[in-house]
C-alpha cells in the first residue's frame, strides 16, 4: 500500500507539482482502504460512455486538471447525468468550460463517478505543524466547519480510543447520534477512517503536508461512508 502511493507521488512530483488532482488521490486513499467511491478516469467520451454504462447512470462528470484544483468555480463538475445523450452534451460542456477558465489548463481526464445519495456530511483534515507534526482534524461538513468551525485534533499517530473521543467532542455530535429521530450515523465507519488516515499519513509524513477530506457522506449505522472529493498538497 504504501509503495503504490510512493509510486504515485514520485510520479506527481516529477512533474514539478505540489497539488494532487482529486483522482491521483483518491487513489492513494484507495491504496490504505479508504472507501472511495467506484470511478474512472477517461481520456475519450467513448471511455467515458464504457464508464458510464459499466457503472450505471446517473453518474457525475469531473475535470481532471493540475491547473483547475477549484473545480466548482470552473463548472467542471457536472451532475446527475442520466442518459448516453445527455453525457456527450456535458462531456462537450465539461470542456468548453475548463477552457474558457483557463485556456492553457492541462487536461488529465474526466473522472466518471456515480451519483451518489446524500449522507450526514464530514470533513477529515490534515495539517502539519512546525512544532508538533501532522493533526488530524474531524468535525461536520458543510456551515458547521464553514460557519461554526467545529472542529477538533488530535497528533497523528491516534488510536482508536482518541478517534472516539474525537467523534463526541463536536458541539454537533447529537446529529451524528441522532437527533431528532434521526437514525444514527456509522459511527464504527467514521472511527475507521480516522484510522485509515492516521496510518496513512504517519507511512507519508515526509511527503505530504496537507490533506482533506471534503465531504465525506456517512450514512446510517451498518450502511458505511464514502469520500466524495479529496485534495492532497505535498511538502
Amino acid at each position: 500500500m504504501k509503495e503504490k502511493a510512493l509510486k504515485i507521488i514520485e510520479g506527481v512530483l516529477a512533474q514539478d507539482r505540489k497539488a494532487l488532482v482529486e483522482f491521483e488521490a483518491k487513489e492513494i486513499l484507495k491504496a490504505y482502504g479508504l472507501p472511495v467511491p467506484k470511478e474512472k478516469l477517461a481520456k475519450t467520451f467513448d471511455e467515458a460512455l464504457k464508464y458510464a454504462e459499466e457503472i450505471g447512470y446517473p453518474v457525475v462528470l469531473k475535470l481532471m486538471s493540475p491547473q483547475i484544483l477549484h473545480k466548482s468555480d470552473a463548472k467542471v463538475v457536472l451532475l446527475n447525468i442520466k442518459t448516453p445523450e445527455e453525457l456527450r452534451q456535458k462531456w462537450e460542456e465539461i470542456h468548453e468550460n475548463a477552457r474558457r477558465y483557463k485556456p492553457d489548463a492541462e487536461i488529465l481526464g474526466v473522472l466518471v463517478a456515480p451519483m451518489l445519495k446524500p449522507g450526514r456530511e464530514i470533513i477529515i483534515g490534515v495539517t502539519e505543524d512546525p512544532q508538533f507534526g501532522h493533526a488530524l482534524m474531524f468535525g461536520l461538513g458543510g456551515i458547521f466547519v464553514e460557519v461554526l468551525k467545529d472542529v477538533t485534533f488530535r497528533i497523528i499517530p491516534i488510536e482508536e480510543k482518541d478517534a472516539w473521543k474525537m467523534l463526541k467532542e463536536i458541539k454537533s455530535y447529537p446529529i451524528l447520534a441522532g437527533a431528532r429521530g434521526e437514525p444514527p450515523a456509522d459511527m464504527k465507519a467514521i472511527v475507521d477512517l480516522m484510522l485509515k488516515v492516521s496510518k496513512l499519513i504517519d507511512d507519508l509524513r515526509d511527503y505530504i503536508k496537507e490533506m482533506d477530506l471534503n465531504p465525506v457522506f456517512v450514512y446510517p449505522e451498518g450502511e458505511g461512508a464514502v469520500i466524495v472529493d479529496a485534495r492532497i498538497i505535498l511538502k
